[in-house]
């Protein structure tokens, strides 16, 4: 059975998805503002949402800090650079792949 867990590493703007301790994709993302900067340490999916509305894109994945997630864009020109409030930001085709493959309280090590 697979054990999925996601690492984001924000010196490279890129999510890694692991299954156990391989990496089997790379995604792009964005990330916080020097001022608004998206939080390190560990953390968990804890929700999920398709179409949440607003800037938050195609879909949500909240994470155990509140506020927090990663989520679909509805302004691709943001993926690649420090422009959101702290969330992580990928491209909407990207974030409904992820989605799809990632259970509820999937890790997440947002590291710098």
């Amino acid at each position: 059975m697979p054990k999925y867990r996601i690492i984001v590493d924000l010196s490279d703007f890129q999510l890694y998805l692991l299954d156990g301790d391989r990496v089997t994709r790379g995604f792009p993302v964005g990330i916080g503002k020097m001022v608004t900067q998206t939080p390190l340490g560990q953390f968990y999916i804890v929700n999920k949402q398709s179409n949440p509305g607003g800037p938050y894109g195609a879909f949500w994945m909240g994470l155990s800090k509140p506020h927090y997630g990663i989520h679909g864009t509805n302004n691709p020109s943001s993926v690649g650079r420090r422009t959101s409030h702290g969330c992580i930001r990928m491209y909407n085709d990207d974030v409904l792949e992820l989605a799809a493959i990632v259970p509820l309280h999937t890790r997440v090590n947002i590291r710098p």
